[in-house]
Parts: structure tokens; C-alpha cells; sequence
């Protein structure tokens, strides 16, 4: 209905401009009325057009209304206040959405052309050190379903994961599970203090000596020999103090990673590809268990052996973007609004993470995606700049790279049945809650809040949990149909649609006004990149609304054809609840 108000106001908006170098808004804004005694919907648009045309407020709306063209929706339109224009629709005028809905199927209230371009959204990208908890889980369910969103309102997507396969980080990987694995040959050394210590790095090492015996065993005294002494922190040491102690820590586990290399020789890169298997295999595990899907897993590992590191630097110098000082290569950021200029390369000639990440952008956007979105942790915040001053850089858009930060996530109630060393992988919280409750859960608050994860509601299977509340909406209306059909009764549809001016109640006009809100709510969420006003709309809205139908009415009912209106009703109501749950990736049941 609001996009029927905005056309037609659109079209009234062509003869007051006319002659003049005021535009077409590009977005019309429509209400809904709080006051029904103002109509149904009102919109601002005359106070939005009065300064650019030299008129007042209520002058412009008076030229609107009179330019409006006739529609068989709407019975009456007044001005009020300085300018508003209110609309009141005729008695029928939300019924029609039945039809739409029934007709549309599950494309109703969506636009898969993929009109509006390609975007490319990378999201997760948990470095594969260990599994996914449950702040990686957040991201996950949020990167999804913006995606699904996206791709609902006309935009072409393309999900990607960049797996941080590169780096410190690889290293430490590979000695921790290196020394686990010399345990299970039977040697006794100390562990890393820096190394990852959790029970997933005992599974790796054992897949490696199932598969390679003791083919990496080498004698403890050989692997220590010579290595600098390994600190502990003391009770009470200082700050000051526990930061010289964890320099020398990470002395001590660079020493190990250069003595792994020189002992092992091709052996550390066997080591290295059997660990970062196994961790992305568990990985894409749960991600296929949370309905998180990708179009592509790219490699820092790839992309640094490709070469292309060295071409995105080259290309950067080219246009003089870098520079040398102190021995190494520093990007002039800060010209671009950056705090400071940022180091590429350092003087020892290793790149820097951010040299890496610089170029996956620049090969995102060599692959033909002129928008990048980025969903980060909020942790990341500080890093935003960087990046988005050297793509502004490179292209000369401040709009090529859209950051979303999700903030930070807390269990808030219950006994987690398992856990993973000392933290709550997501695969537990899934094994918990199950995985539409926990998709649901983590999409119904903004991703710019705080979010408490009550395990205990969302296990409940009751009203009070969110997206209990929203299926059963959807397992009632299948019930209602399964119903009918034990009683030997049929639903024509053709007769429900030739039947829906007898949907006349409070509790009908209800329903048929949340039916009509969909296509704006899909659009609304993907614009402002906010799933959780779908989630929003799906239980305080739709699921509501038809709830409260269910418990003051009846649905099979003598007459025949009320009977027919109701159903087709619900049926359109059902579609709905099961698109729009679909966007979010839950699913619709037809039993609970």
C-alpha cells in the first residue's frame, strides 16, 4: 500500500516541478498514522519541496493533491498542519495484498533480478586457529542474512570467506599442535605459553600421527636444545612487568617456529596444511549445520603465492601512494583520512597484515565488484580507516567498502551441556539451542548492541521465546489446513479471493495491514542493512497479529463462503511467515 501511495504522489510531483530544477525525491516517505482519525498514512513531502520551490508548506501540498491521479484504494486525502498529507483508504483497499501474496508465492515482497549491481559480502572469516565461538557466530548469522536481504531487493551477491592462512598466526598453530603430536611419540617438553593450549589441538595431532606415524618425532633434547629460557608471569607482577615477560614468551615461540622449520624441513609445511585442514574442516562444519553458505573460501596463503602481493604494491607505488623510510614501505593513508601513514612492508621485508588484507581488497575489486561489504567484529573498529583510505585511494570513491561491525556477544542463562577448553564454541550453542533458535536469536537485536544470549529461553518451547512464537504462527496455520482436510472439506482458493470483502473484523484488518508492510520491511531491513527489523516484524507484527486472529476466531465455520475468505487469508499469511523466515534462514514448520 505504501508503494502504491508513493506512486502515486511520484506522478503528482512531475507537474509542480515542472519548469523549475527541483527533482523527484528519490524516496517519498510514508507513514503509517497513529491517529486513525488522520487517516491511514501520511506523508511528508510537501515540507520536503517547499524550500527548493520557493513555497510554503501547505501551498506545495495543495498542488500535490490536486495533481493526484485517482486510485480506487484511497476514499479521501486532507491537508494537515503546515503540510502533511493524510490518506484514508477505502474499506477493501488491504484485501488486495491477499491476491499478491497468494499469486507471488515465495517471491512475494522480493526483487531477484539483480538490477541494482554486484556486491560482494565476506563475512566470518574466523582465522582457522580453532573453532568458531560464539561472537564468530553473530557475524555468521548476520553476514548470512543481510546477504539473503540484499539479494531480495534487486542487488547480485556474491558471499565470501577469507581464510587468514598466512602468517604468525599459521606458526603458532603449527608448533602447538607439533608438540602435542611429539607427546603422543612419547617425548616431554614444555608447551608454548604463546601456543593454542584447548583439547582441538590434541585432535589434530593425532590425525597427523594416524596418518604419518612418527615420522616428525624428533628427541625433546634436540628440539629444546639451545632455546632462550621460556618466562612465567609471577603472582603480582606489574603490568610492566607481565609485558616484558610476554615479549620474551613470543622470543621463545618464534625460536621454536625457526627450530620446527630447520628439523622438519618439508615436514612443517605437511604439519601446517594437516592442521589448517582440520581446523577449517570443523569450520565449514558448523557453518553447514547454521545454514551459512558461501560462494567462495579465498586464500591469504593463495594470493601471497600468486604473486599478487607484490603487484597490488606495485601498483600502489605507481600511483605514489607509498613510500620508504626506516627501512620499510609505509602507504600514505593518512592523506586519506587515516590517523597516520601505515607500514606495507616492514624492515625485516615481512609484509604486514594489513599489506595482505590491502590486496584480497584490491583483487575483491579486480574481480568486477565495484561494492565491498565488510562484516567485522567490533574489535576491528580501529582498523576501518586504514582500509577504507587506501581503497579511497586506489579508486577515488569514499563508497566502495561498507564496514558492519558487530558488537560483542554474552551468555546470559544456563548450563551449556559441553564445552570446548576453556570457551563456548558455536557448534556447542547450536547443539544447545538448535540452529533456528540460535540464527533467531542472534538477528532479533540490532548488531550495533550488546547482545545477551539467553540459552534457557531460547530453548523453551513456549510463547515467551521469539522464535518459538514466530513458527508456531506458521505450524498453527498448517494445522488449521490439515484440520479442514480431516473434516473432508476442500479450500478453493479462487473462491477465497472472489470472497475477501467479507474479511471485516478488527482481527482481519489487523492481519491484512501487517501482510501489507512486508515488501517495505524487506526493503527497509536490506537498505539500512538491519535484519533484526524483519525478525522485529515477523514476532511483534505478523506472528502477532495472527495469534491474536486464531484465539478470537474460528476457521471452519458454516458459512461457506466466509469460511473461503479466512482461509485464503491465513494462507497468505502463512507464505509470509514462511518468506520471510526463509531471509532470516530459519525454518518454517509445519508440526511443533
Amino acid at each position: 500500500m505504501k508503494s502504491h501511495l508513493q506512486e502515486l504522489l511520484r506522478a503528482a510531483v512531475l507537474p509542480v516541478i515542472a519548469g523549475t530544477e527541483v527533482r523527484v525525491p528519490d524516496s517519498i516517505q510514508i507513514d503509517s498514522a497513529k491517529d486513525k482519525t488522520h487517516g491511514d498514512f501520511a506523508s511528508n513531502l510537501a515540507l520536503i519541496l517547499a524550500k527548493p520551490l520557493g513555497k510554503s508548506p501547505r501551498a506545495v501540498a495543495e498542488l500535490l493533491v490536486k495533481n493526484l491521479p485517482a486510485s480506487p484504494r484511497v476514499s479521501k486525502v486532507e491537508i494537515a498542519g503546515p503540510g502533511f498529507i493524510n490518506f484514508f483508504l477505502v474499506a477493501d483497499s488491504f484485501q488486495a495484498i491477499v491476491a499478491d501474496v497468494l499469486k507471488a508465492g515465495d517471491k512475494f515482497g522480493r526483487d531477484d533480478s539483480g538490477s541494482k549491481g554486484k556486491i560482494m559480502v565476506e563475512f566470518v572469516s574466523a582465522n582457522p586457529t580453532g573453532p568458531m565461538h560464539v561472537g564468530h557466530g553473530r557475524g555468521a548469522a548476520y553476514g548470512d542474512a543481510i546477504s539473503n536481504l540484499l539479494a531480495a531487493t534487486g542487488w547480485n551477491v556474491w558471499r565470501e570467506y577469507y581464510i587468514n592462512d598466512a602468517g604468525r598466526q599459521v606458526d603458532i598453530l603449527a608448533i602447538s599442535t607439533w608438540v602435542r603430536y611429539l607427546e603422543l611419540c612419547g617425548e616431554t617438553l614444555p608447551f608454548p605459553k604463546r601456543g593454542y593450549p584447548a583439547d582441538y589441538i590434541n585432535r589434530a595431532a593425532q590425525k597427523i600421527k594416524d596418518a604419518h606415524g612418527e615420522k616428525f618425532r624428533h628427541a625433546a633434547s634436540v628440539v629444546m636444545a639451545d632455546l632462550p629460557e621460556e618466562p612465567v608471569a609471577p603472582e603480582g607482577a606489574s603490568d610492566k612487568e607481565k609485558d616484558a615477560i610476554k615479549l620474551r614468551q613470543e622470543s621463545y615461540a618464534d625460536a621454536l617456529i625457526l627450530r620446527a622449520k630447520s628439523l622438519l624441513g618439508d615436514g612443517y609445511t605437511a604439519i601446517v596444511r594437516s592442521s589448517l585442514d582440520d581446523q577449517l574442516a570443523v569450520i565449514r562444519s558448523t557453518l553447514q549445520s547454521f545454514n551459512v553458505r558461501f560462494d567462495q573460501w579465498s586464500s591469504e596463503a593463495a594470493l601471497v603465492n600468486s604473486g599478487f602481493v607484490q603487484k597490488a604494491l606495485a601498483r600502489l607505488a605507481e600511483k605514489g601512494l607509498t613510500y620508504e623510510k626506516d627501512g620499510a614501505q609505509w602507504m600514505r593513508t593518512e592523506e586519506f583520512g587515516d590517523e597516520k601513514d601505515r607500514v606495507l612492508v616492514k624492515a625485516d621485508g615481512a609484509a604486514t597484515y594489513f599489506c595482505n588484507d590491502l590486496a584480497y581488497h584490491i583483487d575483491k575489486l579486480d574481480r568486477g565488484y565495484p561494492l565491498l561489504m565488510d562484516v567485522w567484529g567490533a574489535d576491528h573498529h580501529g582498523y576501518i580507516a586504514r582500509v577504507r583510505a587506501a581503497i579511497e585511494a586506489l579508486t577515488d570513491r569514499k563508497d566502495a567498502l561498507n564496514v558492519q561491525l558487530i558488537q560483542f556477544v554474552t551468555l546470559s542463562s544456563g548450563r551449556m551441556g559441553k564445552r570446548s577448553g576453556n570457551f563456548v564454541t558455536l557448534q556447542d550453542l547450536i547443539d544447545e539451542a538448535g540452529t533456528d533458535a540460535t540464527r533467531f536469536f542472534y538477528l532479533m537485536r540490532s548488531h550495533e548492541q550488546h547482545l545477551e544470549f539467553d540459552i534457557d529461553l531460547a530453548r523453551s518451547q513456549s510463547n515467551d521465546n521469539p522464535v518459538f512464537y514466530v513458527q508456531y504462527a506458521h505450524a498453527r496455520v498448517c494445522s488449521v489446513f490439515a484440520q479442514l482436510k480431516e473434516k473432508g472439506g476442500n479450500y478453493d482458493e479462487a473462491a477465497g479471493l472472489a470472497a475477501l470483502h467479507r474479511l471485516d473484523n478488527e482481527h482481519e484488518k489487523a492481519l491484512l495491514v501487517q501482510l501489507n508492510r512486508f515488501p517495505e520491511v524487506i526493503r527497509k531491513a536490506a537498505a539500512e542493512y538491519e535484519p533484526h527489523t524483519l525478525a522485529f516484524y515477523l514476532r511483534d507484527g505478523l506472528a502477532d497479529a495472527f495469534h491474536s486472529y486464531y484465539n478470537a476466531h474460528k476457521f471452519i465455520v458454516d458459512d461457506a463462503e466466509l469460511q473461503s475468505a479466512r482461509f485464503a487469508l491465513i494462507s497468505a499469511a502463512r507464505q509470509v511467515l514462511h518468506v520471510g523466515l526463509t531471509l532470516l534462514g530459519v525454518s518454517a514448520p509445519e508440526k511443533m
